[in-house]
């Protein structure tokens, strides 16, 4: 499941972002009739001079390619919306993982600007997408897109 995020992780690391997720309210579990499949969140971010909600996901191999991420994150966004407290949301996928840039399109984010280098992990640059949405619009209102400023 990491293989776009800097690889593997330790049983360690992956036992301290689990303790994370689970002290965050943005951060939900994605469940299927009782079986949990992952995980869908959103966070705070400072963005170009804003603050914005960042989200991500991750479905365990078995639940990908079943729509599973494309509702859970529509689901999130919704969540992030009715707490009325920042206007846009933001997914940062790799250019390399084709399947989480198809899920942003599908939940109605628009692209806004292609291939930006995040130091992600930390040590690692990673070529991302800029997916975003205008909460106040709604769903289906892509924002207005941003010139980046380096």
């Amino acid at each position: 499941m990491m293989e776009h995020l800097g690889g593997p992780e330790t049983p360690e690391k992956i036992a301290e972002r689990h303790e994370r997720y689970l002290a965050d309210p943005g951060c939900l579990k994605i469940v299927d009739g009782g079986e949990a499949l992952g995980w869908v969140g959103y966070w705070d971010r400072e963005w170009r001079g804003a603050t914005v909600y960042e989200i991500g996901w991750g479905v365990l191999p078995e639940a990908q390619g079943r729509g599973v991420a494309t509702a859970a994150t529509r689901l999130a966004v919704d969540a992030a919306r009715a707490t009325g407290r920042h206007r846009h949301i933001h997914a940062f996928p790799s250019v390399e993982n084709p399947a989480s840039n198809a899920i942003c399109a599908k939940a109605g984010f628009t692209l806004l600007a292609e291939a930006l280098e995040f130091e992600y992990p930390p040590g690692s640059v990673m070529r991302c997408n800029d997916w975003g949405l205008d909460l106040a619009a709604g769903a289906s209102a892509p924002p207005s897109p941003r010139t980046p400023t380096s």
